[in-house]
């Protein structure tokens, strides 16, 4: 009797699990159906009843300061009939107030230009806030899928270890090369003529040119040889000249050993690294760099380099940098051959510039309008909307067939700067945002004249199929965190104290004994099952 009823009674759980199954299954289904009743799959508007979404946007200092009321996302809503509010947090305190939200139940229903760090995507897309995009880039996201098709490493490049995409990045074309490149090497021509001096080809070539500079002034002004806004600036020019970052700066610290062409190395206690901080520490001891460099503040920079103080630089346009006058002058430095030969030019910015971009959360009540929405800024309609405006009231088209802004924004009749008068109208100043940079459409320096001359300069020598940013675990991110913070923190540490001579060299030995005793084999473990796993996509 007793067997019989329980028998029964677990017939009957069963059918209440199977019953409840069922009636999610079918609440989903038709909040689904609810939801694509009112969407339209192609062409505008997207929604035929309005509907309202709230993002959570990170706001840069020369962006826009509300988005609530700039023609760009007006005159979206017009086309979309989806109407965003924004919540606008400016950039300062952008990490904690993100980190606020993510942690508690008042979630937007999205972020946008929020700048979501990895480990968090990957944290907060498993724990269901962040949903999964996959099906709904694969149904609703023409532009994005165009995008993956023709360019592979890019769809690799924002997919996490679970296989699953919670985000759309800030993408950079490819190809196009002048905005990857992001800062380059200068040189001032007219002192390079006054010196009856070729174009250095070579890094000591460079070295005599510095010297000149310091020794006959052709400036007549008592000339730096060599500025910057920071140091790193010619660590990062000048890994390619020593044999170091052979696979690209996407990944700090870590290359393929040239010698085994297939094992990961850390570069920060190779010989070629050395060599490299060794060269930067002779030109600094013999004053051929701006001797506070290492603390300059950038306001400073802009003004020696607007006054005509510097023989060489490396920094982005000079005429966007130092004006017209201070500009003029310069023009790219090819790559360097150093001292065995080698000669790359190896940081650039990878084509997923920033993977958490744009996030969709759980609370979100229309995620196939969202998808809509932000694919639009993809395709070549919506980037052009994006970082142009509207044909007529924003840019033109000149007789040569290439489009600008309009003279109101170039030449603002109040004296505001570009920036301040593009703003008026834009979101795109200040960077970060969920759409592709292309270089028909992008009126920032990156499309200059001089920019663009020195990136085919440079082009012969740019590293090739450089990888793309790892994607890690959270395990992995954990040790990262912990050991990896360790030793990248110390690397950084010791790299300003050898180049500034407040260590000697006679102490490489015992630098890199403590880099290993921090768990350096640890680190590279993690770094190789990345590695591994992003061969194997």
């Amino acid at each position: 009797m007793r067997k019989s009823f329980m028998f029964i009674v677990g017939v009957l759980i069963l059918f209440l699990v199977a019953a409840c199954s069922s009636s999610k299954e079918t609440e989903s289904a038709n909040t689904k159906a609810e939801r694509t009743e009112n969407l339209n799959k192609t062409g505008m508007p997207i929604v035929e009843d309005k509907i309202s979404l709230d993002f959570f946007a990170g706001q840069a200092p020369q962006s826009a300061p509300n988005w609530n009321d700039v023609m760009l996302f007006n005159e979206y809503e017009k086309m979309t009939n989806i109407d965003i509010e924004w919540e606008m947090v400016p950039k300062t305190g952008l990490t904690e107030k993100r980190n606020l939200r993510l942690a508690s139940d008042n979630l937007p229903d999205a972020f946008h230009s929020a700048s979501v760090p990895e480990n968090d995507i990957l944290k907060y897309g498993q724990q269901g806030v962040f949903i999964p995009l996959n099906d709904l880039i694969d149904e609703y996201a023409p532009n994005l899928k165009k995008i993956f098709e023709e360019y592979p490493e890019i769809e690799k490049g924002i997919t996490f270890p679970d296989g699953n995409i919670y985000s759309f990045p800030l993408l950079t074309e490819p190809d196009f090369l002048s905005s990857r490149l992001g800062s380059v090497p200068w040189i001032n021509q007219e002192w390079l003529e006054k010196l009856d001096m070729d174009m250095p080809k070579t890094t000591e070539e460079f070295y005599q040119y510095l010297k000149a500079v310091q020794e006959k002034d052709p400036g007549g002004n008592n000339g730096i040889p060599y500025g910057s806004g920071n140091i790193g600036e010619m660590v990062n020019w000048l890994k390619g000249a020593f044999g170091i970052e052979n696979m690209g700066s996407a990944n700090p610290n870590i290359d393929v050993d040239p010698e085994d062409g297939e094992a990961l190395r850390f570069y920060p206690i190779s010989e070629g690294y050395k060599e490299l901080l060794q060269y930067i520490n002779k030109l600094y001891e013999e004053k051929l760099i701006e001797q506070n460099i290492f603390s300059i503040d950038t306001n400073q920079f802009l003004a020696n380099g607007s006054d005509g103080l510097y023989g060489s630089t490396n920094w982005f346009g000079p005429i966007e940098t130092f004006g017209e006058e201070g500009g003029k002058p310069f023009v790219g430095i090819p790559a360097l051959e150093g001292p065995h030969g080698d000669k790359m030019i190896t940081k650039m910015n990878p084509s997923v510039n920033t993977v958490g971009a744009f996030l969709i959360t759980r609370e979100n009540q229309y995620p196939e309008a969202t998808v809509r929405w932000i694919d639009h800024f993809y395709g070549k309609e919506g980037i052009e909307l994006f970082y142009l405006g509207i044909e007529g009231e924003t840019f033109e088209e000149k007789a040569d067939g290439t489009v600008d802004f309009i003279d109101e924004i170039n030449n603002h009749p109040d004296g505001l700067s570009f920036e301040e008068a593009v703003t008026e109208y834009l979101t795109f100043p200040g960077g970060g945002s969920p759409t592709m940079t292309i270089q028909e459409f992008y009126r920032g320096g990156g499309s200059s004249e001089k920019r663009l001359a020195t990136a085919e300069l440079l082009k012969p020598d740019v590293v090739k199929d450089p990888w793309s940013s790892f994607i890690y675990t959270e395990e992995e991110t954990k040790i990262l965190d912990s050991t990896g913070n360790d030793i990248e923190k110390y690397v950084d540490e010791m790299r300003d104290k050898f180049l500034s001579g407040q260590v000697s060299f006679d102490e490489w030995d015992q630098y890199v004994q403590t880099i290993e005793g921090l768990g350096l084999e640890e680190y590279m473990q993690v770094k190789e099952e990345a590695y591994k796993r992003q061969k194997s996509q």
